[in-house]
């Protein structure tokens, strides 16, 4: 009997690092709010130290074990601390997608903080270097601040390469239609070999229009983005894994003030959130203002699947519950899309859907790398 119980224990211990494998299982974000997924549903986190308004990014261990996270500013180390060289990087706590971390793919102990400027500043895109071997393993930030590109629009994201190593980090010029992809391998983040994508409309105009989201489908063959004042619509983009391209664009709208998108976890709908008054979008003689918007992308129909209470709503984040969660500004309770895969107002969207403890959202919620 008691070599069938340490079987048994032993067949769990094998069995548990494998369920617990999940980088994007804690979250950073809002007034010191924060989520951990380690046990499934979520629960709050009430050790966090940042308060963002808007971007924002977290590292992990393959466990989900925490290492870092930052608001494009300060870099907090696992004790909830700054980082003794981590607090003048060059993103901006108002800007929709300050911040995103990529691993080296070369080394397990290095990353890279990658920023972007609020509303098209001259700080552009930028990258720091953060080595968790310094500081008795807490982490610091040897380099920071390279200048990629200057000026950009505030949307950054990043899919796996084919090859299971590398990672393709897309960002937007300011005053173009070019999208920027940038290769970070073993050697090094690829700075002077970034592929451009001349596609889709322009991110131009007052800095305003600079906010809005990009995102990636899990698959990475598609890429989102949402263009504020004055182009107020969403745009999807094919992409090309293998060579960084940006290709074929579709645009859905007008709804003002697009600002967050993210993909269901099956990749056929897209969900935008909306802060202005798109009436005339769904044909409605009057419309609230903060809309939640799902797009078939089969079938190409968009429809307004949910209102919030809230004034403002922002960024919308896939969770590894399989769940799409939904920033709302100043807010004790994140939005939630129960199924989104389902079609319509089946998809389930519940205003109040997660209590956060006591702490509150604002636009933000946590950046990670799509791994198709």
């Amino acid at each position: 009997m008691s070599r069938l119980f340490l079987a048994f224990f032993a067949l769990l211990f094998l069995l548990q690092p494998a369920a617990a494998q999940r980088p994007t299982d804690a979250w950073y974000f809002g007034q010191q709010a924060g989520l951990s997924f380690a046990e499934g549903a979520p629960t709050p986190l009430l050790n966090g130290k940042m308060t963002t308004y808007e971007g924002c990014a977290v590292a992990t261990t393959k466990r989900g074990e925490l290492l870092f996270y930052t608001d494009g500013q300060t870099v907090w180390n696992r004790l909830h601390q700054p980082m003794p060289s981590g607090r003048h990087l060059m993103g901006s706590g108002s800007s929709t997608q300050s911040a995103l971390i990529v691993p080296d793919p070369g080394s397990g102990n290095i990353f890279y903080v990658f920023t972007v400027a609020a509303q098209g500043g001259h700080d552009g895109l930028r990258y720091s270097v953060v080595d968790m071997t310094r500081a008795d393993g807490m982490g610091d930030v040897p380099r920071a601040n390279i200048l990629l590109l200057t000026p950009v629009a505030e949307k950054l994201a990043a899919v796996r390469h084919p090859n299971g190593r590398d990672v393709w980090v897309v960002a937007h010029r300011w005053n173009s239609n070019a999208f920027v992809s940038y290769l970070v391998t073993a050697e090094g983040v690829q700075a002077g070999k970034p592929l451009l994508s001349n596609v889709g409309s322009m991110n131009a105009g007052p800095g305003g229009n600079a906010i809005g989201a990009l995102k990636f489908s899990p698959d990475g063959t598609k890429l989102a983005a949402a263009l504020w004042r004055d182009n107020n619509k969403f745009e999807v983009y094919d992409f090309d894994r293998s060579t960084g391209k940006v290709s074929n664009p579709r645009g859905f709208g007008p709804y003002a003030e697009a600002y967050g998108v993210e993909f269901s976890p099956d990749g056929t709908k897209l969900y935008g959130t909306c802060n202005g008054n798109s009436a005339g979008a769904i044909g409605q003689a009057k419309a609230s203002q903060t809309q939640l918007i799902q797009i078939d992308l089969k079938t190409k129909k968009a429809e307004v699947v949910g209102h919030s209470s809230n004034h403002k709503i922002g960024a919308l984040q896939r969770a590894p519950d399989g769940k799409i969660y939904v920033a709302r500004e100043d807010n004790s309770f994140l939005g939630v899309i129960q199924s989104p895969n389902a079609s319509g107002p089946a998809c389930n969207y519940v205003d109040d859907g997660l209590n956060l403890g006591g702490r509150r959202s604002k636009l933000g919620l946590p950046a990670f790398i799509t791994e198709p």
